[in-house]
């Protein structure tokens, strides 16, 4: 069901980029605001790429860049509206731009453009203005702006200015009709329980290819009352801005670098023209069939975090490209696949027997887009859809340029000194995080999405709401537990038998103690990675008391995580992955629900604000995302493309400022 590793903070010491340096940009600061820091990334072996790669590139970039509306109008009813609205605002201001007003209301835009629409990224919160509605009123007079030239006044009026309309893009609160109180745009006068009936009257669980229902669907009700789905294509929902994606599309057709990359392009194209899931389903064959090409891309409706039950897919692209030297690692990773999948420590019966087409690549991101930027993944693995994993397999990537920026902007923070319990253990971090943090990505990606099978006749979207973080929950059990194996200094991945230590204190930390800095005093967690590991550290440190294997000790009256049995702990990661892989082979709903509300959900205040305390003084902004390189084609005096050119300069808003004036395809209400 899902494929998004997200990046955590924790520093190493790789080699600091020269951040003045345009041509090596990785982990430069663009901008800072609120609790975001955005950042560049390198694009290393762009400019020695062929002419028809690098135009391939370019069409493929021009489509990621044009479904940018979709995600926007896919996150709330009126976000379109509303960054017109903010935009203008901004760029006419002839008042003083050193006011405290101001400056709150240009905090307010960069944060809405970093949420594509008016909801956090990550808590799907909707953003509070620190600009009073007199001077937003004020403004608008002054500058000579219609309100209604955007939408209905009041509705947008309240919309900001309200805490209580409109509040959550997702809520995931046990007990609550999710659709009705999720203030996303995928679903409109429908209740769940109408929802989850309209679907299950339409699957049929003995079909052993069964497509991904209102994976790129609105849910409605028509004038007759009854439940319908809007498709998007062309021609239904979101059409303009899909129309320009196939545009470009076929733009890039010709240089495709072989003819089954050509019918990954054509396949595409069709599924967006005629809305079949049918065709994404061969479209995705064909795509995981394509493993010679060096460039490669995903574009499409993908991940369903945006959604409370888990179906309908955000809009996303990533256009990339191999990084050949890296990817030898992910090749022996995949190419041994077998053997990971029969040394699973899961019950035989929900093990693949055989492991189809795992194939793996470290790649270079060119361009992010969609639900995959400015905040983007750091892995991904596809397809999502269960079939095609078990007849076809899957492809699995880590986006290694984005982690070196990671890595580039945290060397030296502070954050190892404040959190991590001694000078050994700062000291295996600098060593090994990286190298390690890297192969959890390549195995979470690689082989725990791809592993194990549901028993037939099994619904795969049984375990419903829970479905992402229970994945994301198994594919990282997968990824720590083999992390610790000999087979990982057998093959060559590792060079330490103590090296995994470093993956396994850092995710220990996060789970228990560090990613309560993403979450608001009195906030529960809710977003599907962070239940994951929270589950994760929770379980264990639990379930590991009698032995003392983990545990929370105070040390001048802070807070520290401390391992005192790694081997042990390891056999606990296993044992939950067995407990996890169950509950997903066998679509156990009950069980799933009841280890997410036990372990991945409250929060303990008194540690909570201990951390924020802790963090505050460290100046590190918990959420990070990155402004694309800008790629521009060079012509001769006929008009001919001779090459395509990349550039770091853009800013943070003048690239979003750009991307609305020459993309914006979608009217201001979809």
């Amino acid at each position: 069901m899902t494929a998004a590793a997200m990046a955590v903070v924790v520093a190493t010491t790789s080699a600091m980029a020269n951040l003045t340096d345009p041509s090596n940009p990785s982990g430069t600061i663009v901008d800072r605001f609120a609790d975001i820091e955005v950042m560049r990334y390198a694009v290393p072996g762009f400019n020695e790429l062929s002419l028809n790669q690098k135009m391939l590139i370019y069409y493929l970039t021009e489509a990621a860049i044009s479904g940018r509306d979709i995600l926007w109008g896919q996150n709330g009813k009126y976000n379109l509206a509303l960054r017109s609205l903010l935009e203008d605002m901004y760029a006419k201001y002839q008042g003083d731009k050193t006011s405290p007003e101001f400056l709150a209301f240009e905090k307010y835009l960069k944060q809405v453009e970093f949420g594509n629409g008016i909801y956090h990224h990550y808590s799907t919160d909707k953003f509070v203005p620190g600009f009073s509605e007199k001077w937003f009123d004020a403004t608008l007079k002054s500058e000579d702006l219609d309100l209604s030239k955007y939408g209905e006044p009041a509705t947008l009026k309240k919309l900001i200015f309200d805490p209580s309309f409109l509040p959550k893009r997702v809520n995931q609160a046990a007990g609550q009709d999710l659709i009705v109180t999720s203030a996303n745009n995928l679903y409109d006068g429908v209740t769940q329980a109408e929802v989850e009936a309209y679907y299950a009257s339409r699957k049929d669980t003995t079909d052993l290819t069964p497509v991904s229902y209102g994976l790129n669907t609105r849910v409605i009700k028509n004038p007759q009352g009854e439940v319908v789905e809007q498709v998007y294509k062309v021609g239904g929902l979101y059409s303009e801005a899909i129309e320009r994606i196939v545009a470009n599309l076929e733009k890039a057709l010709p240089y495709a670098e072989s003819q089954i990359q050509k019918d990954v392009i054509a396949k595409l194209i069709s599924f967006y023209r005629t809305g079949n899931l049918k065709e994404f389903d061969e479209y995705s064959i064909l795509w995981v069939d394509d493993t010679k090409s060096k460039v490669d891309f995903v574009n499409g409706f993908i991940e369903s975090y945006g959604d409370p039950l888990g179906m309908t897919g955000a809009w996303e692209s990533i256009v990339n490209f191999r990084n050949d030297a890296a990817s030898k690692r992910t090749e022996i990773i995949s190419g041994n696949a077998q053997w990971f999948e029969n040394n699973s420590p899961v019950d035989p019966r929900f093990r693949k027997p055989h492991v189809k087409g795992v194939t793996a690549k470290v790649i270079n991101a060119a361009i992010l887009a969609g639900d995959a930027y400015p905040a983007s993944p750091i892995g991904i693995n596809l397809p999502n859809a269960n079939w095609i994993r078990a007849a076809h397999g899957s492809k699995s990537v880590t986006i290694e340029n984005l982690t070196q920026a990671y890595d580039d902007a945290a060397h030296g923070n502070g954050f190892n000194e404040e959190f991590v319990i001694d000078e050994p253990t700062r000291r295996l971090l600098d060593e090994y995080l990286f190298i390690t943090d890297n192969l959890h990505t390549d195995l979470h990606e690689c082989l725990g999405h791809a592993s194990g099978q549901l028993l037939p006749g099994v619904d795969p979207d049984a375990l419903k709401a829970h479905g992402s973080t229970l994945e994301e929950t198994r594919a990282d059990l997968f990824a720590l537990y083999y992390l610790a194996d000999p087979k990982l200094l057998e093959l060559g991945l590792l060079d330490n038998p103590d090296a995994y230590k470093a993956e396994y204190y850092k995710f220990m930390l996060n789970g228990l103690m560090t990613q309560l800095m993403r979450i608001e005093p009195g906030k529960d967690v809710e977003e599907a990675h962070m239940r994951n590991r929270k589950l994760i550290s929770e379980w264990v440190l639990e379930k590991g008391a009698p032995d003392n294997v983990v545990e929370l000790v105070k040390i001048d009256g802070k807070t520290f995580v401390r391992i005192n049995d790694y081997e042990k702990l390891r056999a606990l990661f296993g044992q939950l992955l067995g407990e996890i892989q169950r509950i997903k082979s066998e679509g156990d709903y009950a069980a799933g629900e009841a280890l997410v509300e036990k372990y991945a959900v409250k929060v303990d205040p008194t540690l909570h604000k201990e951390v924020l305390d802790r963090y505050a003084k460290l100046n590190i902004a918990p959420y990070k995302g990155f402004v694309n390189p800008v790629y521009t084609p060079v012509k001769d005096a006929d008009g001919n493309i001779t090459d395509v050119t990349i550039s770091f300069e853009e800013g943070y808003l003048p690239q979003m400022f750009r991307y609305s004036r020459d993309y914006s395809t979608l009217p201001h209400e979809n």
